[in-house]
């Protein structure tokens, strides 16, 4: 519907572009009524649920608080962190890249922003963070009935996210067609097996313990099933990132184009079994190149490393933005500069970066951990 009325269109056309000239009324692509969320998951519950409307977007994923609705021709932004005493009106406008505001004559705050808001990645601030699987209460309620773990808490400033993700009861997966506002992200499986389809990639894909996926920008994608205590980690950059519901798209698509690019990158789907072990670059280990180096055209690597003999001292220094260890099996302690040091088993994880060099040492025989490195741009 064409918004019309000799007010509004002289309020419109004074909205500015970055080259200085003015926008008018046909430049709104989409209007969002913005509504407070407090509590978020029954909010969203009792317009989803109980009223019909629809989810077209959520994030983030592991603790949402941010979600887009849409039914019976209006269109809703639920804002767990909105305070809202006069309302608030969100104008999507095509040709912009820069958020402006105007005050209606009631206080209704009115925000004219990008239709399509780019993808800002926050300022790298690197810390050494330590995280071990010791308590329940470590785990959150997610997206899609997903739990949801926290391994780098600060997030480096919201440049990098790492989640330890489980489902504990098997089953279908009451999951939607949707893809992701990222620039990195990639799942590996820990335990147990999980069924994706995903975009021009054919029938659905079951990935199993040691496997992993490279989830490229924006690749539709819909996880069906999995298995009782299902776990996988994924690791995404940035921290704070758009899951899209696309409502349109049947998965699987009708005809795969596996070497389709998605924003430069190619999805990958890496599994164990077919996985051949090669030297590793520290004396000792050996390891299995997971494909993430060339299917991100250099934006991050990963491998899987695993003890092969006596392995002493393991230095950990790196020059990259950040190091993202998760031990898989076996035990190792972890030390730093500073003389700290941290008893390292299965399902404990660290991430540092280049200014913090560590290293492991009483390295188990049967240690075996996924590193995964994105290197400074």
């Amino acid at each position: 519907m064409k918004l019309s009325g000799a007010s509004f269109e002289r309020f419109c056309s004074r909205i500015p572009d970055m080259a200085g000239g003015d926008k008018n009324v046909d430049d709104i692509k989409i209007a969002e009524v913005v509504l407070p969320a407090k509590p978020f998951a029954d909010t969203l519950s009792f317009f989803t649920d109980k009223l019909g409307f629809r989810t077209d977007s959520i994030y983030p994923a592991d603790a949402p608080r941010i979600a887009v609705i849409s039914g019976f021709g209006i269109r809703l932004r639920l804002d767990s962190g909105a305070v809202i005493p006069s309302g608030r009106l969100r104008l999507l406008c095509a040709g912009l890249s820069e958020t402006t505001t105007q005050t209606a004559p009631n206080g209704t705050l009115v925000e004219i922003v990008p239709v399509e808001s780019p993808l800002i990645l926050p300022p790298n601030r690197p810390t050494l963070v330590v995280s071990q699987k010791d308590a329940e209460h470590d785990w959150v309620e997610g997206r899609a009935g997903m739990q949801y773990r926290d391994l780098i808490p600060d997030r480096f400033g919201g440049r990098f996210i790492a989640s330890h993700i489980r489902i504990p009861v098997g089953g279908p997966v009451p999951d939607y067609v949707h893809h992701h506002h990222i620039h990195f992200q990639m799942i590996y499986c820990v335990r147990g097996w999980v069924r994706v389809v995903y975009e021009d990639q054919g029938p659905p894909m079951t990935m199993e313990a040691g496997d992993c996926f490279l989830q490229p920008p924006h690749i539709r994608h819909r996880v069906l099933e999995c298995s009782d205590n299902m776990e996988v980690v994924e690791i995404s950059c940035p921290a704070e990132h758009e899951t899209c519901v696309d409502h349109d798209m049947v998965l699987p698509t009708a005809e795969p184009k596996s070497d389709r690019e998605f924003a430069g990158q190619h999805f990958t789907f890496h599994q164990a079994e077919n996985a051949q072990w090669l030297p590793y670059s520290v004396e000792g280990f050996e390891c299995r190149n997971i494909g993430i180096e060339e299917a991100t055209a250099g934006i991050a690597s990963a491998v899987v490393v695993r003890s092969s003999g006596d392995t002493g001292v393991s230095s950990l220094e790196h020059s990259a933005e950040i190091q993202f260890l998760f031990v898989l099996q076996g035990s190792a302690v972890l030390g730093d500069e500073k003389g700290m040091s941290w008893h390292l088993q299965a399902d404990d994880s660290c991430a540092f970066g280049a200014n913090f060099p560590c290293g492991l040492t009483e390295i188990s025989s049967d240690f075996t951990m996924l590193e995964v490195c994105i290197p400074s741009r």
